[in-house]
């Protein structure tokens, strides 16, 4: 079996954007979900 030195096959590249999609997703959902309501309440 041979281990090709690039990963240059379209899945990879695909599960790396996903992987780096739903990373970018949930730091936008737990700032939104967490940090706005923790500056408003805080403020107060």
């Amino acid at each position: 079996m041979q281990v090709p030195g690039q990963f240059d096959h379209p899945a990879w590249k695909t599960a790396i954007s996903t992987v780096v999609t739903y990373s970018i997703i949930l730091l936008i959902m737990t700032v939104l979900l967490f940090g706005v309501p923790y500056l408003l309440f805080s403020a107060l």
